[in-house]
C-alpha cells in the first residue's frame, strides 16, 4: 500500500469516528442540577422533566440537589462542569440573573450556555389557616404599626421570593423580617409549624396545601391565574407586584453545537407535548417556553432592571 493511501484512510477513518461519536450523544446518563432543597417547585419541575427527557434522549436523566446559597452553589457547579452536555441545570429567575449582581457568586450569565425557559411560577404570600393575617391588608397595617414583627420566609437571599417581598416594601412601605432558607420545602415546614408568619414562596408550591393547611393571600400575576381562580392577586388588593418565578435549563458555555442543538430541539418538543403541559398544569405552573436564544436576551433585559433596583434598593442589606 502506497504512504499517500495509506495516510489518507487513516485520516478519513478518525474522521468517520469523530462523526461517530458525535453522533453518539448521550451515550451515558445526564445529570440534572437543581440548586435547592428537594420538594420545592423548581424541583418538582425537574423531576417532571427528567422523565421526558430520558424518554426524548434514550438515556437517564437523573436529579442532583446541590442546595445552598439562594442556588448559587448549584448554577456555579453547572458552570464549572465539563461542556459535554451531560451536565446540565435547571435555573431559577430572578436569582440566575440577581445572584451575580449582589456578589461573587460563581458564575454570571456568560457562564452558560442557554437550552430554554420552560415555564412560570407567580410569587405568592401564605399564612396558616388559623394566622391572625386574613388579607394582604391585614400584613400592610401591622408591619407598619411594628415594623420587623412579621417574619417572611424565602428560599433565599436574591430569590425571587425574597424580591417579591422588597418589591412589595418598596410599593406599600411596609417593613417585615426576612428569614431565608435553603428551598421551598423547609420553608414550606417552617410556615406550618409556625417558625415563619408569612411563607413567601411560589404560587405551585402553595396551590396543594391551599385551604388545607395554608392560605394563600395573593398571587402576583397581572390577573388571576385560571390555574389558582379563587386566589387574588395583589394588583386586586391595591399593591402594585407583579412577578414570577421562571424555570429554565441551561449547561456549561461551550456545549457544542450539534450537542445544544440537540438538548434545544428535545426542551421544545417535551415544551409543547399535551401531557407534559397536563403535568405542570396539575402543579399549578404555568407554560412559559423560550427557546435558548429569546430567553438569553429576555435575561439581558432582566439583568439591566435587576441592576437598576439594585442601586436603588439593595436587598442584601
Amino acid at each position: 500500500m502506497k504512504l499517500k493511501t495509506y495516510f489518507s484512510l487513516v485520516l478519513t477513518g478518525a474522521a468517520l469516528a469523530v462523526s461517530g461519536a458525535a453522533q453518539a450523544w448521550p451515550d451515558r446518563p445526564i445529570e440534572l442540577v437543581v440548586g435547592f432543597a428537594p420538594g420545592g417547585g423548581t424541583d418538582i419541575t425537574a423531576r417532571t422533566l427528567a422523565k421526558f427527557l430520558e424518554d426524548e434522549l434514550g438515556k437517564p436523566v437523573t436529579v442532583i440537589n446541590k442546595p445552598g446559597a439562594s442556588g448559587a452553589i448549584g448554577l456555579a457547579y453547572v458552570g464549572r462542569s465539563k461542556p459535554d452536555g451531560y451536565t446540565i441545570g435547571m435555573t431559577n429567575m430572578p436569582g440566575l440573573v440577581s445572584l451575580p449582581i449582589e456578589r461573587d457568586a460563581g458564575f454570571t450569565l456568560d457562564s452558560f450556555t442557554y437550552l430554554g425557559n420552560l415555564v412560570r411560577d407567580p410569587s405568592a404570600f401564605s399564612v396558616t389557616m388559623d394566622s391572625p393575617y386574613k388579607s394582604v391588608k391585614d400584613i400592610i397595617e401591622k408591619a407598619k404599626a411594628s415594623p420587623e414583627e412579621i417574619s417572611y420566609g424565602s428560599t433565599g437571599v436574591g430569590t425571587d421570593d425574597h424580591l417579591a417581598l422588597v418589591l412589595f416594601e418598596d410599593e406599600t412601605s411596609a417593613d417585615l423580617n426576612h428569614v431565608p432558607y435553603n428551598g421551598a420545602g423547609p420553608l414550606r415546614n417552617a410556615v406550618l409549624g409556625g417558625h415563619t408568619a408569612v411563607g413567601g414562596m411560589n404560587l405551585g408550591e402553595a396551590m396543594p396545601y391551599h385551604g388545607k393547611n395554608l392560605r394563600i393571600l395573593a398571587q402576583a400575576s397581572e390577573e388571576r391565574s385560571p390555574l389558582a381562580p379563587d386566589v387574588p392577586t395583589f394588583k386586586e388588593q391595591g399593591v402594585d407586584l407583579v412577578f414570577a418565578s421562571e424555570r429554565g435549563i441551561v449547561g456549561p458555555k461551550g456545549i457544542p453545537e450539534d450537542v445544544t442543538a440537540s438538548l434545544r430541539g428535545a426542551l421544545k418538543k417535551i415544551a409543547a407535548t399535551p401531557e407534559f403541559q397536563k403535568h405542570m398544569q396539575q402543579q399549578f405552573t404555568e407554560m412559559d417556553y423560550l427557546d435558548g436564544d429569546e430567553w438569553l436576551a429576555r435575561l439581558k433585559a432582566a439583568d439591566e432592571r435587576f441592576r437598576k433596583l439594585w442601586l436603588e434598593t439593595p436587598w442584601t442589606e
